[in-house]
């Protein structure tokens, strides 16, 4: 195991979760009543002791004032107390460079399944275009009977679909190949976001258009400086690409791909191409920069693996995390264990919860909508245990029959010098603090002179 040196609400917790989590229905109304009893009781004592807590005892300064006017942020802003849940970027994953960086969702203050349009993650190869939706055009040609060139209010007439998917970098977890790399939920798994999406189904305006039977492969094109360019099979083009306009009720971000982008669900990120200006049809693949040089992986036989392109079931434990610890919990508490579940090949049908690092699994809760290629939640109701080390691992399983594999298992096939596709489980050590390490398990790391194997290693 590697080693990185550097409340939820409790609304509603049925019998069965409360059996399937080692907590008895008694014990828990029993505790449930005991705390409301301590309660009362705390709060007699500080009304009748002058020195007890004045923020609850005493009118605080925000309710004895007049508040903000609603004109004063015609587009809401979060709270000034929120200031820390930001994305964040590394010069380590930009070389300096931040117009061909990374800026990295705060997934672990994330709630829900939708990622707001201001936290949402965002990867750009030639910086962000500004671009006037006015003169935006969109260009379908190749292998088409009808080519066309298309206004953004020509695009529009088209029926739209809202959907909700998540878009996740291929290289989500890639720093984790050799170990972990950072004691950091955000830097870990951050590189995606969840959203719903409005648009046009590709294959509703190839209905218009016509496409012809030799056409196998589609190219798309970005209006940035970089150009971005991927080839995409028809297959999943005629299956749920999209090219939308709208994310979660407004218009994309400039960030996002403003006016419009492509979406190409479950797939890699790097598919869903931005600044989307260019759609042409051939009978074989382009063969990009982006699809040669960058997004292959590297096998241990020195063949490279191409055109793989749905991102693999996956999970993370969100809460406990480097970021949200237990060292404010006691002896006792009852504390929820949440996490996400995603998966580009289909639909989540499980996860299971490990308090020892995989050798043993329990079931863990879906909780909410539970959507194809789509965040989905999860949780398990703990009763933390002051001093004890955990090591929490979660695994996920899909509909198309994919359950998450140990890193072992993972390395054995791909190893690791690979970037991109890392889906092995992640684990967090609970230390006896209630701190939180980002570690790695592995069944072997290597052995020392006197040949006894080394199963926990410091980075």
């Amino acid at each position: 195991m590697d080693t990185k040196k550097s409340q939820q609400d409790l609304d509603s917790v049925s019998s069965s979760e409360l059996q399937s989590s080692g907590i008895g229905r008694r014990d828990f109304f029993k505790k449930s009543a005991a705390i409301s009893v301590g309660a009362l009781a705390s709060t007699a004592a500080l009304a009748s002791n002058e020195k007890g807590d004045r923020t609850i005892l005493e009118p605080q300064e925000w309710g004895t004032k007049w508040g903000d006017p609603i004109t004063k942020n015609l587009y809401g802003m979060p709270s000034k107390y929120e200031h820390n849940v930001t994305r964040r970027y590394t010069k380590l994953l930009a070389s300096g460079n931040y117009r061909a960086s990374i800026a990295v969702t705060p997934i672990q203050e994330s709630s829900g399944i939708i990622t707001p349009n201001g936290l949402f993650f965002s990867r750009s190869h030639g910086g962000v275009a500004q671009i006037d939706p006015n003169e935006h055009r969109l260009m379908i040609t190749g292998l088409v009977e009808k080519p066309i060139v298309l206004t953004m209010k020509q695009l529009k007439r088209y029926p739209s679909v809202t959907r909700t998917h998540f878009i996740e970098c291929p290289a989500n977890g890639g720093q984790e190949w050799r170990g972990p790399q950072y004691n950091s939920l955000q830097f870990a798994k951050g590189f995606m976001s969840c959203a719903e999406w409005t648009g046009v189904y590709i294959k509703t305006i190839l209905e218009d258009l016509g496409l012809k039977s030799e056409a196998k492969w589609m190219l798309a094109e970005g209006g940035d400086s970089s150009k971005m360019g991927r080839t995409i099979p028809v297959e999943k083009v005629l299956d749920d690409a999209m090219i939308v306009w709208g994310q979660n009720g407004e218009a994309l971000r400039p960030e996002q791909g403003y006016p419009i982008r492509l979406l190409v669900p479950g797939w890699e990120g790097n598919l869903s191409v931005k600044w989307l200006r260019r759609l042409d049809f051939a009978s074989e693949p382009w063969y990009c920069k982006e699809e040669t040089s960058k997004y292959t992986v590297l096998k241990p036989n020195g063949k490279a693996i191409q055109h793989f392109y749905a991102n693999e079931v996956n999970s993370t434990v969100t809460s406990p995390s480097p970021e949200i610890d237990w060292s404010d919990l006691e002896d006792g508490d009852i504390v929820e264990i949440e996490g996400l579940a995603w998966s580009g090949m289909g639909t989540i049908t499980g996860v299971d919860i490990s308090f020892d690092g995989g050798n043993t699994y329990k079931e863990a809760q879906l909780k909410g909508l539970v959507l194809p290629k789509c965040w989905t939640r999860w949780s398990y109701m703990h009763t933390y245990k002051k001093g004890e080390e955990l090591l929490l691992t979660s695994r996920a399983m899909d509909d198309a029959g994919y359950i998450q594999p140990t890193v072992d298992q993972e390395t054995s096939v791909v190893g690791v010098e690979a970037v991109y596709h890392r889906n092995a489980v992640e684990t967090w050590k609970v230390e006896k603090d209630g701190k939180i390490t980002h570690v790695e398990i592995r069944s072997q790391l290597e052995r020392k002179p006197n040949g006894e194997l080394t199963v926990e290693g410091k980075a």
